[in-house]
This record gives C-alpha cells, structure tokens and sequence, in this order.
C-alpha cells in the first residue's frame, strides 16, 4: 500500500512529468470540494501517455459519507468521494497509473 506521505508526492510527481512546456498551460490537475460534503478530483490525461487507456468505472456507496465514483471520460478520469475520501481517489488514481507502468515494462523486449 502507499505510504500517505508519498502518495502526493506521486500525484505532483506524475504532474510534473507531463508539463513539457505546453501541456500544463492547457490542460492538469483540479482538486475541489462539493456541497453535499464531499471531494470532486478531475485530472487531465489528454497529450499524457494515459490518454486511450482503459480503466474500469468504480462505484462504492458505503454510506452517506464514504462513497466513491471513479470513471475516465473524454480524456479525463473524473472522481468525486465522500468528505474523507481524497486520499482513496488519489490512491485509486496512482494505482491505475502504476499498472499501466507496469503493463508497459511487461510488454518491452528484453
């Protein structure tokens, strides 16, 4: 599991590695709160080697405040969480990012 520390230290740093001089002027990352409480995590993956990637809609309604919607849409993955689920968003968010690290090295010949 990811350390609390480092998970955004992971987020800032998958952050910096797409700002190539013009992808950050457009596009990146928005953290922001909801009314109803909770968190609402939009993260660009449009000109990132993230963008055309699959990732599988996740739902979780725990309670009314723990519950999580995660999804990829038009080059965005999009989430909103309960008022103490940013970190779960971000772990999620991270967690996809490593597979497909992952999945990438598997598929380079030695």
């Amino acid at each position: 599991m990811i350390q609390q520390e480092s998970l955004f230290n992971l987020l800032q740093d998958w952050y910096l590695a797409q700002c190539n001089g013009d992808w950050e002027h457009e596009f990146g990352i928005k953290i922001d709160t909801l009314d109803n409480p909770g968190w609402s995590v939009v993260i660009d993956l449009l000109g990132t080697n993230y963008e055309n990637k699959k990732f599988n809609e996740l739902n979780y309604e725990r309670n009314s405040n723990d519950w999580i919607q995660c999804s990829v849409i038009n080059d965005q993955f999009k989430a909103a969480g309960g008022p103490r689920n940013l970190k779960e968003i971000v772990t999620i968010f991270i967690g996809w990012i490593n597979k497909n690290e992952l999945n990438k090295e598997k598929r380079r010949p030695d």
